[in-house]
Protein backbone atom coordinates (compact mmCIF):
# COMPACT_ATOMS: atom_id res chain seq x y z
CA UNK A 1 0.00 0.00 0.00
CA UNK A 2 1.36 3.42 -0.98
CA UNK A 3 2.28 5.60 1.95
CA UNK A 4 0.58 8.98 2.27
CA UNK A 5 2.63 12.10 1.50
CA UNK A 6 4.87 13.15 4.37
CA UNK A 7 4.65 16.82 5.32
CA UNK A 8 7.71 18.07 7.21
CA UNK A 9 7.98 21.09 9.49
CA UNK A 10 11.15 23.20 9.33
CA UNK A 11 12.01 24.97 12.60
CA UNK A 12 12.80 22.52 15.39
CA UNK A 13 12.07 19.52 13.17
CA UNK A 14 14.25 19.56 10.09
CA UNK A 15 16.47 22.12 11.82
CA UNK A 16 17.67 22.42 15.40
CA UNK A 17 16.98 26.15 15.33
CA UNK A 18 14.31 28.74 14.58
CA UNK A 19 14.96 30.56 11.31
CA UNK A 20 12.98 33.64 12.39
CA UNK A 21 15.44 34.32 15.21
CA UNK A 22 18.33 33.40 12.93
CA UNK A 23 17.15 36.07 10.49
CA UNK A 24 16.60 38.53 13.33
CA UNK A 25 20.26 38.16 14.36
CA UNK A 26 21.30 38.96 10.80
CA UNK A 27 19.11 42.08 10.83
CA UNK A 28 20.68 43.22 14.11
CA UNK A 29 24.15 42.86 12.58
CA UNK A 30 23.40 44.33 9.16
CA UNK A 31 20.64 46.85 9.68
CA UNK A 32 19.64 47.14 13.33
CA UNK A 33 17.98 50.51 12.74
CA UNK A 34 15.28 48.72 10.72
CA UNK A 35 13.95 47.21 13.96
CA UNK A 36 12.50 50.62 14.80
CA UNK A 37 9.78 49.68 12.32
CA UNK A 38 9.05 46.35 14.04
CA UNK A 39 5.95 47.60 15.97
CA UNK A 40 4.46 48.89 12.71
CA UNK A 41 5.21 45.59 10.96
CA UNK A 42 3.47 43.72 13.78
CA UNK A 43 0.29 45.67 13.10
CA UNK A 44 0.13 43.84 9.77
CA UNK A 45 0.63 40.41 11.31
CA UNK A 46 3.40 37.92 12.06
CA UNK A 47 3.62 36.79 8.44
CA UNK A 48 4.39 40.35 7.35
CA UNK A 49 7.08 40.65 10.07
CA UNK A 50 8.73 37.47 8.80
CA UNK A 51 8.64 38.76 5.24
CA UNK A 52 10.27 42.09 6.12
CA UNK A 53 12.94 40.47 8.28
CA UNK A 54 13.87 37.82 5.71
CA UNK A 55 14.03 40.55 3.04
CA UNK A 56 17.00 41.96 4.96
CA UNK A 57 18.73 38.70 5.79
CA UNK A 58 18.23 35.00 5.05
CA UNK A 59 20.38 32.51 7.01
CA UNK A 60 22.99 30.62 5.03
CA UNK A 61 21.18 27.33 4.44
CA UNK A 62 24.45 25.42 4.02
CA UNK A 63 25.51 26.29 7.59
CA UNK A 64 22.28 25.79 9.53
CA UNK A 65 22.20 23.01 12.18
CA UNK A 66 20.26 20.20 10.51
CA UNK A 67 18.77 17.14 12.18
CA UNK A 68 20.83 14.69 10.14
CA UNK A 69 19.39 11.56 11.75
CA UNK A 70 15.93 12.70 10.69
CA UNK A 71 17.13 13.75 7.23
CA UNK A 72 18.71 10.33 6.66
CA UNK A 73 15.34 8.76 7.38
CA UNK A 74 13.63 11.24 5.03
CA UNK A 75 16.01 10.20 2.26
CA UNK A 76 15.01 6.58 2.84
CA UNK A 77 11.36 7.56 2.59
CA UNK A 78 11.98 9.46 -0.63
CA UNK A 79 13.92 6.56 -2.13
CA UNK A 80 10.96 4.30 -1.36
CA UNK A 81 8.79 6.56 -3.53
CA UNK A 82 7.15 8.63 -0.83
CA UNK A 83 6.27 12.25 -1.61
CA UNK A 84 7.90 14.79 0.72
CA UNK A 85 6.55 18.29 1.33
CA UNK A 86 8.32 20.97 3.31
CA UNK A 87 5.67 23.02 5.11
CA UNK A 88 6.68 25.78 7.50
CA UNK A 89 5.50 28.99 9.11
CA UNK A 90 8.85 30.47 8.09
CA UNK A 91 8.92 32.96 5.24
CA UNK A 92 9.01 31.70 1.68
CA UNK A 93 12.57 32.97 1.06
CA UNK A 94 13.91 30.83 3.90
CA UNK A 95 11.89 27.72 3.07
CA UNK A 96 12.91 27.85 -0.59
CA UNK A 97 16.56 28.33 0.36
CA UNK A 98 16.58 25.26 2.64
CA UNK A 99 14.66 23.13 0.13
CA UNK A 100 17.08 24.08 -2.64
CA UNK A 101 20.08 23.25 -0.46
CA UNK A 102 18.80 19.80 0.54
CA UNK A 103 17.21 18.87 -2.81
CA UNK A 104 14.89 16.53 -0.95
CA UNK A 105 11.37 17.89 -1.23
CA UNK A 106 8.78 17.68 -4.00
CA UNK A 107 6.84 20.75 -2.87
CA UNK A 108 7.16 23.67 -0.47
CA UNK A 109 4.53 25.53 1.54
CA UNK A 110 5.31 28.58 3.65
CA UNK A 111 4.16 31.90 5.08
CA UNK A 112 3.77 34.43 2.28
CA UNK A 113 3.68 37.79 4.04
CA UNK A 114 -0.08 37.60 4.51
CA UNK A 115 -0.85 34.15 5.92
CA UNK A 116 1.17 32.81 8.86
CA UNK A 117 1.21 29.08 8.15
CA UNK A 118 1.16 27.77 11.70
CA UNK A 119 -1.11 25.69 13.94
CA UNK A 120 -4.75 25.57 12.82
CA UNK A 121 -4.00 27.66 9.70
CA UNK A 122 -1.44 25.08 8.59
CA UNK A 123 -3.86 22.27 9.42
CA UNK A 124 -6.61 23.83 7.25
CA UNK A 125 -4.19 24.39 4.36
CA UNK A 126 -2.94 20.80 4.42
CA UNK A 127 -6.42 19.34 4.85
CA UNK A 128 -7.55 21.29 1.80
CA UNK A 129 -4.55 20.21 -0.26
CA UNK A 130 -4.59 16.52 0.69
CA UNK A 131 -8.30 15.98 1.30
CA UNK A 132 -8.37 12.85 -0.84
CA UNK A 133 -5.14 11.02 -0.06
CA UNK A 134 -4.54 12.31 3.44
CA UNK A 135 -1.06 12.99 4.77
CA UNK A 136 1.41 12.26 7.55
CA UNK A 137 3.03 15.10 9.42
CA UNK A 138 6.42 15.51 11.11
CA UNK A 139 6.56 18.17 13.81
CA UNK A 140 8.17 19.03 17.12
CA UNK A 141 5.97 21.31 19.24
CA UNK A 142 2.50 21.92 20.70
CA UNK A 143 1.21 24.03 17.76
CA UNK A 144 1.73 20.91 15.63
CA UNK A 145 -0.99 19.11 17.60
CA UNK A 146 -3.52 21.06 15.51
CA UNK A 147 -2.03 19.52 12.39
CA UNK A 148 -1.84 16.02 13.83
CA UNK A 149 -5.59 16.20 14.52
CA UNK A 150 -6.22 16.08 10.75
CA UNK A 151 -3.23 13.89 9.78
CA UNK A 152 -3.24 10.15 9.17
CA UNK A 153 -0.12 9.60 11.26
CA UNK A 154 2.49 11.54 13.20
CA UNK A 155 6.26 11.68 13.15
CA UNK A 156 7.30 13.26 16.44
CA UNK A 157 10.71 14.91 16.31
CA UNK A 158 11.06 15.65 20.01
CA UNK A 159 12.17 14.04 23.26
CA UNK A 160 9.21 15.51 25.13
CA UNK A 161 7.15 12.74 26.76
CA UNK A 162 4.22 15.13 27.17
CA UNK A 163 4.15 15.98 23.47
CA UNK A 164 4.50 12.34 22.53
CA UNK A 165 1.60 11.38 24.79
CA UNK A 166 -0.62 14.18 23.43
CA UNK A 167 0.18 13.26 19.83
CA UNK A 168 -0.55 9.57 20.43
CA UNK A 169 -4.05 10.45 21.67
CA UNK A 170 -4.76 12.25 18.39
CA UNK A 171 -3.39 9.95 15.71
CA UNK A 172 -1.11 6.91 15.22
CA UNK A 173 2.61 7.51 15.81
CA UNK A 174 4.67 6.49 12.80
CA UNK A 175 8.08 7.30 14.24
CA UNK A 176 9.76 9.31 16.99
CA UNK A 177 13.15 11.00 16.82
CA UNK A 178 14.71 11.94 20.14
CA UNK A 179 17.63 14.19 20.97
CA UNK A 180 19.53 13.70 24.19
CA UNK A 181 20.47 17.14 25.54
CA UNK A 182 21.25 18.09 29.13
CA UNK A 183 19.89 21.67 29.37
CA UNK A 184 21.70 22.61 32.59
CA UNK A 185 25.11 21.44 31.40
CA UNK A 186 24.56 23.03 28.01
CA UNK A 187 23.59 26.34 29.62
CA UNK A 188 26.82 26.27 31.63
CA UNK A 189 28.70 25.86 28.35
CA UNK A 190 26.74 28.75 26.86
CA UNK A 191 27.76 31.18 29.60
CA UNK A 192 31.31 29.76 29.40
CA UNK A 193 31.72 29.36 33.14
CA UNK A 194 35.23 28.00 32.53
CA UNK A 195 36.16 31.46 31.19
CA UNK A 196 35.38 33.00 34.58
CA UNK A 197 38.98 32.22 35.52
CA UNK A 198 39.94 35.30 33.47
CA UNK A 199 38.06 37.46 35.96
CA UNK A 200 40.42 36.44 38.74
CA UNK A 201 42.41 39.38 37.39
CA UNK A 202 40.31 41.60 39.68
CA UNK A 203 42.39 40.19 42.55
CA UNK A 204 45.69 41.28 40.97
CA UNK A 205 45.73 44.89 42.34
CA UNK A 206 45.21 43.61 45.87
CA UNK A 207 47.99 41.07 45.42
CA UNK A 208 50.33 43.64 43.87
CA UNK A 209 49.65 46.13 46.69
CA UNK A 210 49.97 43.38 49.35
CA UNK A 211 46.39 43.85 50.64
CA UNK A 212 45.14 40.40 49.75
CA UNK A 213 45.52 39.15 53.35
CA UNK A 214 42.64 41.35 54.58
CA UNK A 215 39.33 39.46 54.81
CA UNK A 216 37.31 42.54 53.90
CA UNK A 217 39.33 42.96 50.71
CA UNK A 218 38.91 39.29 49.81
CA UNK A 219 35.14 39.49 50.34
CA UNK A 220 34.77 42.67 48.28
CA UNK A 221 36.84 41.27 45.41
CA UNK A 222 34.91 37.97 45.49
CA UNK A 223 31.67 39.90 45.00
CA UNK A 224 33.36 41.96 42.26
CA UNK A 225 34.54 38.72 40.65
CA UNK A 226 30.98 37.37 40.61
CA UNK A 227 29.65 40.61 39.10
CA UNK A 228 32.33 40.67 36.41
CA UNK A 229 31.77 37.00 35.63
CA UNK A 230 28.05 37.43 35.08
CA UNK A 231 28.70 40.49 32.93
CA UNK A 232 31.30 38.68 30.82
CA UNK A 233 28.91 35.73 30.41
CA UNK A 234 26.27 38.15 29.13
CA UNK A 235 28.82 39.36 26.59
CA UNK A 236 29.71 35.78 25.58
CA UNK A 237 26.05 34.91 25.00
CA UNK A 238 25.50 38.09 22.96
CA UNK A 239 28.65 37.38 20.97
CA UNK A 240 27.47 33.84 20.19
CA UNK A 241 24.11 35.19 19.04
CA UNK A 242 25.78 37.62 16.65
CA UNK A 243 28.51 35.23 15.51
CA UNK A 244 26.41 32.23 14.50
CA UNK A 245 27.62 32.00 10.90
CA UNK A 246 31.26 32.56 11.84
CA UNK A 247 31.08 29.91 14.59
CA UNK A 248 29.49 27.38 12.23
CA UNK A 249 32.42 27.75 9.86
CA UNK A 250 34.89 27.01 12.68
CA UNK A 251 35.92 23.36 13.31
CA UNK A 252 35.34 23.61 17.09
CA UNK A 253 33.12 26.62 17.62
CA UNK A 254 30.40 25.02 15.48
CA UNK A 255 29.73 22.74 18.46
CA UNK A 256 28.84 25.66 20.73
CA UNK A 257 25.28 25.50 22.17
CA UNK A 258 23.78 28.14 19.85
CA UNK A 259 25.73 27.35 16.69
CA UNK A 260 24.79 23.66 16.99
CA UNK A 261 21.17 24.37 17.92
CA UNK A 262 21.43 22.67 21.33
CA UNK A 263 19.87 25.72 22.96
CA UNK A 264 17.31 28.06 21.44
CA UNK A 265 18.19 31.56 20.32
CA UNK A 266 15.13 32.85 22.18
CA UNK A 267 16.46 31.44 25.46
CA UNK A 268 19.86 33.01 24.83
CA UNK A 269 18.25 36.31 23.90
CA UNK A 270 16.49 36.40 27.27
CA UNK A 271 19.49 35.12 29.23
CA UNK A 272 21.96 37.80 28.10
CA UNK A 273 20.08 40.82 29.53
CA UNK A 274 19.15 38.86 32.66
CA UNK A 275 22.79 38.11 33.43
CA UNK A 276 23.69 41.74 32.73
CA UNK A 277 20.96 43.06 35.04
CA UNK A 278 22.03 40.83 37.94
CA UNK A 279 25.66 41.75 37.33
CA UNK A 280 24.85 45.46 37.42
CA UNK A 281 22.92 45.18 40.70
CA UNK A 282 25.85 43.35 42.30
CA UNK A 283 28.30 45.93 40.92
CA UNK A 284 26.39 48.78 42.54
CA UNK A 285 26.66 47.01 45.88
CA UNK A 286 30.45 47.00 45.50
CA UNK A 287 31.02 50.67 44.62
CA UNK A 288 30.06 53.28 42.04
CA UNK A 289 33.62 53.33 40.70
CA UNK A 290 33.56 49.58 40.15
CA UNK A 291 30.15 49.82 38.47
CA UNK A 292 31.54 52.51 36.14
CA UNK A 293 34.48 50.32 35.12
CA UNK A 294 32.12 47.38 34.59
CA UNK A 295 29.88 49.54 32.40
CA UNK A 296 32.95 50.61 30.41
CA UNK A 297 33.96 46.96 29.98
CA UNK A 298 30.48 46.09 28.71
CA UNK A 299 30.37 49.05 26.31
CA UNK A 300 33.80 48.22 24.86
CA UNK A 301 32.83 44.53 24.61
CA UNK A 302 29.67 45.40 22.67
CA UNK A 303 31.63 47.71 20.38
CA UNK A 304 34.05 44.84 19.83
CA UNK A 305 31.25 42.38 19.05
CA UNK A 306 29.50 44.67 16.57
CA UNK A 307 32.37 46.53 14.90
CA UNK A 308 35.88 46.46 16.33
CA UNK A 309 36.59 42.75 15.91
CA UNK A 310 36.55 43.27 12.14
CA UNK A 311 39.28 45.94 12.28
CA UNK A 312 42.77 44.52 11.77
CA UNK A 313 45.19 45.04 14.71
CA UNK A 314 42.71 47.25 16.55
CA UNK A 315 40.78 44.12 17.53
CA UNK A 316 43.83 42.75 19.37
CA UNK A 317 44.41 46.07 21.12
CA UNK A 318 40.78 46.03 22.27
CA UNK A 319 41.11 42.46 23.57
CA UNK A 320 44.18 43.51 25.55
CA UNK A 321 42.29 46.50 26.95
CA UNK A 322 39.40 44.26 28.04
CA UNK A 323 41.77 42.16 30.13
CA UNK A 324 43.38 45.29 31.56
CA UNK A 325 39.95 46.66 32.48
CA UNK A 326 39.54 43.65 34.76
CA UNK A 327 42.65 44.76 36.64
CA UNK A 328 41.36 48.34 36.81
CA UNK A 329 38.01 47.04 38.09
CA UNK A 330 39.75 45.20 40.92
CA UNK A 331 41.50 48.39 41.97
CA UNK A 332 38.23 50.34 41.79
CA UNK A 333 36.45 47.74 43.92
CA UNK A 334 38.85 48.24 46.86
CA UNK A 335 39.41 51.96 46.19
CA UNK A 336 43.13 51.98 45.45
CA UNK A 337 45.02 53.69 42.64
CA UNK A 338 46.07 51.47 39.79
CA UNK A 339 49.83 51.29 39.33
CA UNK A 340 51.17 52.63 36.03
CA UNK A 341 53.62 49.73 35.99
CA UNK A 342 50.89 47.14 36.48
CA UNK A 343 48.68 48.57 33.74
CA UNK A 344 51.56 48.82 31.24
CA UNK A 345 52.67 45.26 32.03
CA UNK A 346 49.08 44.03 31.60
CA UNK A 347 48.56 45.77 28.26
CA UNK A 348 51.69 44.28 26.67
CA UNK A 349 51.18 40.82 28.17
CA UNK A 350 47.56 40.53 27.07
CA UNK A 351 48.31 42.05 23.69
CA UNK A 352 50.75 39.20 23.17
CA UNK A 353 48.02 36.69 24.11
CA UNK A 354 45.55 38.39 21.75
CA UNK A 355 48.04 37.96 18.93
CA UNK A 356 48.46 34.29 19.93
CA UNK A 357 44.72 33.86 19.46
CA UNK A 358 44.80 35.33 15.95
CA UNK A 359 47.96 33.40 15.06
CA UNK A 360 46.31 30.09 16.00
CA UNK A 361 43.21 30.97 13.97
CA UNK A 362 45.37 31.75 10.94
CA UNK A 363 47.17 28.43 11.38
CA UNK A 364 43.85 26.59 11.33
CA UNK A 365 42.74 28.52 8.26
CA UNK A 366 45.97 27.59 6.51
CA UNK A 367 45.48 23.90 7.36
CA UNK A 368 41.81 23.64 6.42
CA UNK A 369 42.31 25.63 3.19
CA UNK A 370 38.81 27.08 3.49
CA UNK A 371 39.76 30.41 2.03
CA UNK A 372 42.43 33.02 2.50
CA UNK A 373 40.71 35.34 5.01
CA UNK A 374 39.45 34.59 8.53
CA UNK A 375 35.66 34.46 8.67
CA UNK A 376 34.39 37.53 10.50
CA UNK A 377 37.89 38.98 10.68
CA UNK A 378 40.03 40.80 8.11
CA UNK A 379 43.22 38.83 8.63
CA UNK A 380 44.64 36.84 5.73
CA UNK A 381 47.03 33.88 5.77
CA UNK A 382 49.81 36.19 4.59
CA UNK A 383 49.57 38.06 7.91
CA UNK A 384 50.56 35.04 10.00
CA UNK A 385 54.31 35.80 10.19
CA UNK A 386 53.68 39.45 11.05
CA UNK A 387 51.17 38.55 13.76
CA UNK A 388 53.70 36.15 15.26
CA UNK A 389 56.39 38.84 15.28
CA UNK A 390 54.08 41.43 16.86
CA UNK A 391 52.94 38.93 19.48
CA UNK A 392 56.41 37.82 20.53
CA UNK A 393 57.57 41.45 20.64
CA UNK A 394 54.63 42.46 22.84
CA UNK A 395 55.41 39.61 25.21
CA UNK A 396 59.04 40.65 25.49
CA UNK A 397 57.99 44.25 26.14
CA UNK A 398 55.85 43.08 29.07
CA UNK A 399 58.94 41.39 30.49
CA UNK A 400 60.95 44.59 30.02
CA UNK A 401 58.28 46.60 31.87
CA UNK A 402 58.43 44.11 34.74
CA UNK A 403 62.21 44.40 34.89
CA UNK A 404 62.10 48.20 34.90
CA UNK A 405 59.51 48.12 37.68
CA UNK A 406 61.63 45.88 39.86
CA UNK A 407 64.59 48.23 39.35
CA UNK A 408 62.49 51.30 40.23
CA UNK A 409 62.00 52.93 43.61
CA UNK A 410 58.34 51.80 43.57
CA UNK A 411 59.28 48.16 44.12
CA UNK A 412 61.65 49.05 46.95
CA UNK A 413 58.73 50.39 48.96
CA UNK A 414 56.78 47.13 48.69
CA UNK A 415 59.42 44.40 48.85
CA UNK A 416 61.82 43.56 51.66
CA UNK A 417 64.13 41.95 49.14
CA UNK A 418 63.46 43.39 45.63
CA UNK A 419 66.44 41.45 44.25
CA UNK A 420 64.56 38.23 44.88
CA UNK A 421 61.75 39.37 42.61
CA UNK A 422 64.17 39.45 39.67
CA UNK A 423 63.42 35.74 39.40
CA UNK A 424 59.91 36.70 38.28
CA UNK A 425 61.38 38.32 35.16
CA UNK A 426 62.98 35.04 34.11
CA UNK A 427 59.73 33.15 34.76
CA UNK A 428 57.62 35.54 32.67
CA UNK A 429 60.23 35.53 29.88
CA UNK A 430 60.25 31.72 29.84
CA UNK A 431 56.44 31.55 29.85
CA UNK A 432 56.08 33.99 26.92
CA UNK A 433 58.50 31.86 24.91
CA UNK A 434 56.68 28.70 25.99
CA UNK A 435 53.30 30.03 24.86
CA UNK A 436 54.62 30.98 21.44
CA UNK A 437 56.53 27.73 21.11
CA UNK A 438 53.33 25.75 21.71
CA UNK A 439 51.47 27.99 19.27
CA UNK A 440 54.14 27.48 16.63
CA UNK A 441 53.94 23.72 17.17
CA UNK A 442 50.16 23.88 16.68
CA UNK A 443 49.60 22.67 20.24
CA UNK A 444 47.79 25.78 21.44
CA UNK A 445 44.10 26.10 22.38
CA UNK A 446 42.30 28.79 20.38
CA UNK A 447 42.01 30.70 23.67
CA UNK A 448 45.50 31.11 25.20
CA UNK A 449 44.08 32.04 28.62
CA UNK A 450 42.17 28.74 28.77
CA UNK A 451 45.38 27.01 27.69
CA UNK A 452 47.31 28.74 30.46
CA UNK A 453 44.99 27.55 33.24
CA UNK A 454 45.00 23.95 31.98
CA UNK A 455 48.64 23.60 30.88
CA UNK A 456 50.94 21.98 33.48
CA UNK A 457 54.01 24.03 32.57
CA UNK A 458 52.02 27.27 32.74
CA UNK A 459 50.62 26.34 36.15
CA UNK A 460 54.11 25.54 37.44
CA UNK A 461 55.28 28.93 36.15
CA UNK A 462 52.40 30.62 37.96
CA UNK A 463 53.11 28.87 41.24
CA UNK A 464 56.84 29.57 40.99
CA UNK A 465 56.12 33.22 40.19
CA UNK A 466 53.98 33.45 43.32
CA UNK A 467 56.68 31.86 45.49
CA UNK A 468 59.34 34.23 44.17
CA UNK A 469 57.16 37.28 44.84
CA UNK A 470 56.29 36.00 48.33
CA UNK A 471 59.97 35.56 49.12
CA UNK A 472 60.60 39.08 47.87
CA UNK A 473 57.96 40.39 50.25
CA UNK A 474 59.04 38.46 53.33
CA UNK A 475 62.74 38.39 52.67
CA UNK A 476 64.92 35.29 52.21
CA UNK A 477 64.81 32.92 53.86
CA UNK A 478 61.31 33.70 55.25
CA UNK A 479 61.93 31.78 58.47
CA UNK A 480 65.18 33.58 59.39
Amino acid sequence: MKQPPLVVDLDGTLLYTDTLYESLMIVIKRKAIALILLPFWLLRGRAYVKKKISAIGVPNSSLLPYNWEFITWLKEQRNSGRELILCSAADQRIVDSVAKHLGLFDQCMSSDGVTNLKGSVKADALLSKFSESGFSYAGDSRPDLKVWQVARSAVVVSSSKTLMRSASLICPIERQFKRDIKPAATAVKLIRAHQWAKNLLVFVPAIASHQIAHLEVIFTLTVAFLSFSLCSSSVYVTNDLLDLEHDRRHPRKRNRPLASGKLSLLFAGALAPTLLGISWLIALSVSKDFAFVLATYYAVSCAYSFILKRLVLLDCLVLASLYTLRVIAGAAAISINTSFWLLTFSVFLFLSLAFVKRFVELQELSETKKGNVLSGRNYSIEDKALIQTLGVTSGFLSTLVLALYIDSTASGELYSLPEMVWGAVGIVLFWINWIWLKANRKEMHDDPVVFAITDTVSLVCGITFGIVVLLGITGFPPWS
